[in-house]
């Protein structure tokens, strides 16, 4: 799953991708585009996105066995990000793979793939920083529902055998830009 939006004119689209969990091939696609429901407010963005995405992910063929979301889980100020709405909300086993730490700090990591670290606040690991490519900077894996952090991690590297995000990430990003596109031409 990913959003992007269009602030100006008020609009947000969400896309979901699926894919064959051994081969990684894209195995189903959708998009939703509509209004932005809710303000930005500093850690209530998924009050933004989760009903695009809800509809996105409701125009799959299938059900996915596993929901991956651009963002954030438990790893969230308030321990309740997109992941984690998304995973109640469906009843799916979600995991969250943000780009960025927010207000969580880790130790160093080394610079192979696969090398993790605590996302710690205060002593409580929140979530992982993960290495997905050897020398490249980490992204940041939090349970959301259904899910503990050892796996979510797992899933993560098994997704993202050789770019920085999981391919579910870097696909589904693509599709919401270009349906955020296509519903600006109109």
């Amino acid at each position: 799953m990913d959003v992007a939006y269009d602030d100006g004119r008020g609009l947000v689209a969400a896309a979901a991708v699926a894919l064959d969990a051994v081969t990684l091939e894209v195995t189903d696609r959708a998009t939703a585009v509509g209004p932005v429901p809710f303000p930005y407010v500093p850690g209530l963005v998924a009050f933004r996105e989760l009903p695009a995405v809800l509809e996105a992910l409701g125009r799959l063929r299938a059900t996915p066995d596993l929901v991956v979301c651009d963002g954030y889980g438990l790893a969230h100020p308030r321990r309740f990000g997109l992941a984690c709405h998304l995973g109640v909300v469906t009843g799916l086993p979600t995991l969250g793979v943000a780009k960025n730490p927010l207000t969580f700090r880790h130790p160093p990591l080394p610079p192979h793939r696969g090398a993790a670290a605590p996302l710690l606040d205060g002593g409580e690991e929140a979530g992982r920083a993960l290495r997905t490519r050897e020398g490249v900077k980490p992204v940041y894996v939090s349970p959301g529902h259904r899910m503990t952090l050892g796996l979510a991690c797992a899933h993560t590297l098994a997704l993202a055998p050789r770019y920085r995000l999981p391919e579910t990430t870097r696909l589904a990003d693509r599709l919401c830009r270009q349906a955020l596109r296509t519903a600006l031409a109109r």
